[in-house]
């Protein structure tokens, strides 16, 4: 009797203790899932996570997602639910339960109040439905200290769930900027998140060789160390000149690697090591000269290189070899199915002169050093192959015939890959647009330096990596994508965050969802929640997509600018001011175009109540006497750069720092001279002319800008000019404006000049290349 009432207490006690924990039922719009899961349905309540909550497991093996999982709660919950191999608790458990019928990165997810069950095949199939309850859970989960008064529910929903692609990649550069063993598995553990599932190694390029290979320790005792020039543009800095000591740089052990693969393992991250040849390799090359062609001593460069001119002999018998050993000790280290050697950007201009790799043709039978370049991958194909690896090269691989086996990267763009994919290779695509992470992703003037170009969030959300013109089974060879951050001009850890984060979650989402599933609307609703979980992971991402841009046309007529305004995540809560103050929460709220016909200094952000999101725009509109006026050009802008056209230097808006956008007309090598009609006298005083400087760009500030004034528009006199002092290689990333004022004076026709530097100066890595002129904004007044 007395143990009959222990049990009905037992069970009454813990009925009480049930019905006693937290639940909510959850609308749809509290869920950010990203990416998205292709099906999910949502239910009525929520399961909750407590100090007795069970994760049963069915063996060993499952012991470290469930780890990884259970130890999230450490910090901010102040308990860790416990793990149990084989047991089974009726409720406040979450269970792993292998389903062999499901794909191997598939998995389910049943949330009910008493329980969650995920089913999947195998480890990354759980781990990707650990990662979705993560993302369920409350964004304080993130955090590393306790947060106190916490309700740790997952709503109940019914989810199937799959990726879309087999690649979903992010490759990182080590050798332009180093970054730590740290700071690359932290990168790695942010990236399967939003499980990505390849992490491309970039561990070897012309300015540092990142990987420690024991058969020959020059590579890193040499080869990973530069002169440290991080103080001058990254393409104007000067070679290494004798008595220089190379500081800047650092390796990976293979200590290191072996903790990075196996810490990539345990977040379902396969790695990638790319080892570039031919091309690509002077930090090898500066180790070990006498794998080149002229076996002649180089130094590892600091900053930018153009033409890739250093190259491995590829007539020379110990080049081969030298690279076969390279490669033994680096899959020796990768377990990966693939193995990138480069092969991109080789100017093959030593090979066409080099004595040995003329032989080498010749005994070949090769046409070119396009067919040597060919002849070159192959050879290291078979070599890989024959370990039991596939060789991985960027789309170049195919100038010269496609190596048999060889799955290309196409980044030129999406020919490449369709041309690989019909000839029946695999395809990973990541063209420079979007794919490419070194871009700028918002208004570049309120962006960091980066190499050029704009793949904005949602641009890369728009990314579809299966081109209309390839059929079915064609298609089938596509892979999947990745983003590449070249490192260039990111120097630290927390840059690289900034450059993946928020992009790598649209990218992820691409690659993962079902396009059916991909609204642009829903995702910038779940991104914007979905930042806040970044904030609580201590994760440095980007709120660019609420940042403001400008958009501006110029009246010809009316001689009126007008002006709107666009934001990827804050539309419809833009405030803008135009009498140069800052917007605040009462500010008007953008709507119809904004019509400027007086000076103003128009200034905008994205507002949610009272805060702000993003930083605000500020942007001058100058109305002047020769605002939009008729303008000739003795020597026509480049078609490159054109701006708007024939308006682009009088139509009131002023340049930024981004030579791209549109604003800015340019000449190589060439002088610019306009004269702009003012259409009756004037009474004038000055002439200003906006410039830009960005060395590493080849763009120069101008010699000098001199001004003329006429009558009849045949009959110039001068009236000033302002010169440029200094060293043109000093400043970097720069706006300069040319004032020049004189004594009043009536006038018609305003000639101006601004004389080009001519070529790039000395110490320039384009020395002697023509140098180029960026122009925007003329004003006379």
């Amino acid at each position: 009797m007395k143990h009959r009432f222990a049990l009905l207490l037992l069970l009454l006690t813990s009925s009480f203790i049930w019905s006693c924990q937290p639940t909510k039922t959850f609308a749809p719009d509290e869920i950010a899932l990203v990416p998205q899961a292709n099906q999910m349905t949502l239910g009525q309540s929520s399961f909750a996570f407590n100090k007795n909550t069970t994760i049963s497991i069915e063996n060993e093996a499952q012991q470290g997602v469930a780890g990884w999982f259970a130890g999230l709660f450490a910090g901010s919950a102040g308990f860790q639910p416990e793990i149990v191999v084989g047991e089974k608790p009726s409720s406040n458990l979450v269970q792993l339960i292998t389903d062999a019928q499901l794909g191997a990165e598939a998995y389910t997810l049943n949330v009910t109040p008493k329980t969650i069950e995920i089913k999947a095949s195998g480890l990354p199939g759980f781990f990707y439905g650990l990662q979705t309850v993560r993302q369920l859970l409350p964004v304080a989960i993130e955090k590393k200290e306790l947060q106190a008064g916490v309700e740790w529910l997952v709503p109940a929903v019914a989810i199937a769930d799959a990726p879309n692609y087999r690649w979903r990649g992010f490759m990182l550069d080590v050798s332009r900027h180093f970054f730590t063993k740290a700071e690359v598995m932290q990168l790695i553990d942010y990236l399967a998140l939003h499980k990505i599932n390849t992490f491309h190694f970039h561990l070897v390029d012309d300015q540092g060789w990142r990987i420690e290979i024991k058969k020959y320790p020059k590579l890193t005792e040499v080869g990973a160390w530069r002169v440290n020039h991080e103080d001058k543009p990254w393409n104007a800095r000067p070679k290494q000149q004798p008595g220089e000591k190379a500081e800047y740089g650092g390796f990976y052990t293979q200590d290191d690697i072996k903790e990075i693969v196996a810490f990539a393992e345990s977040r379902c991250v396969t790695v990638i090591p790319e080892i570039e040849m031919p091309a690509h390799v002077s930090s090898a090359l500066t180790a070990y000269p006498q794998f080149s062609c002229k076996g002649t001593p180089i130094t590892v460069p600091s900053g930018g290189v153009w033409p890739i001119t250093d190259i491995y002999c590829a007539g020379n018998d110990s080049t081969f070899a030298f690279i076969e050993d390279v490669l033994t000790e680096v899959m020796d280290l990768f377990p990966s199915k693939y193995i990138h050697v480069g092969g991109d950007e080789a100017t093959k201009t030593e090979w066409e002169h080099c004595p040995k790799c003329k032989a080498r043709m010749q005994q070949e039978r090769l046409k070119n050093v396009h067919e040597l370049q060919s002849y070159f991958i192959k050879r290291v194909e078979q070599f890989i192959n024959a370990k039991d690896r596939v060789l991985l090269g960027w789309d170049e691989i195919l100038e010269g015939g496609l190596p048999p086996k060889a799955t290309v990267m196409s980044w030129r763009g999406m020919a490449g890959g369709i041309e690989a994919s019909k000839q029946g290779h695999d395809v990973v695509m990541t063209p420079g647009t979007p794919c490419y992470f070194d871009f700028y992703q918002g208004p570049i003037d309120q962006e960091p330096l980066a190499i050029g170009g704009n793949n904005t969030l949602m641009k890369v959300y728009a990314f579809e990596p299966v081109p209309e013109e390839l059929t079915g089974d064609e298609a089938k060879h596509i892979l999947g994508a990745q983003a590449n951050l070249w490192t260039e001009y990111v120097t630290t850890f927390d840059h690289v965050q900034y450059m993946a984060f928020p992009r790598i979650g649209a990218l992820a989402e691409v690659l993962w969802s079902n396009k059916a599933l991909r609204l642009a609307d829903d995702f910038t609703r779940r991104m914007a929640l979905m930042m806040q979980r970044y904030e609580a992971a201590g994760i440095n991402y980007s709120r660019s997509g609420y940042n403001v841009s400008v958009q501006s046309v110029a009246d010809t007529i009316n001689r009126k600018v007008t002006v709107q305004f666009e934001s990827e995540l804050g539309k419809g809560k833009i405030r803008f001011t135009t009498d140069g103050s800052e917007p605040n929460a009462s500010s008007p709220l953008f709507g119809e175009p904004v019509l400027l016909d007086q000076t103003a200094v128009v200034k905008a952000a994205v507002f949610t109540g009272n805060h702000q999101d993003g930083k605000a725009l500020s942007r001058e509109f100058n109305i002047n006497k020769a605002t939009i006026r008729p303008v000739k050009y003795a020597n026509l802008y480049s078609p490159y750069y054109k701006g708007s056209g024939n308006y682009t230097l009088v139509n009131g808006i002023t340049g930024t720092t981004n030579h791209g956008d549109g604003e800015w007309q340019a000449w190589n090598g060439k002088d610019m001279e306009v004269v702009i009609d003012l259409q009756q006298q004037n009474e004038i005083s000055s002439v200003t002319v906006g410039a830009l400087q960005n060395a590493g760009a080849w763009i120069f500030f101008p010699k000098k800008v001199e001004a003329f004034v006429s009558a009849d528009g045949k009959q110039f006199t001068k009236v000033g000019e302002s010169v440029t002092d200094g060293d043109p290689l000093q400043g970097g990333l720069a706006l300069k404006q040319y004032v020049i004022q004189f004594a009043p004076v009536k006038a018609a026709f305003v000639k101006v000049v601004a004389t080009n530097l001519g070529v790039c100066p000395k110490g320039h890595s384009g020395e002697g290349d023509a140098a180029w002129l960026f122009v925007d904004e003329i004003k006379v007044e």
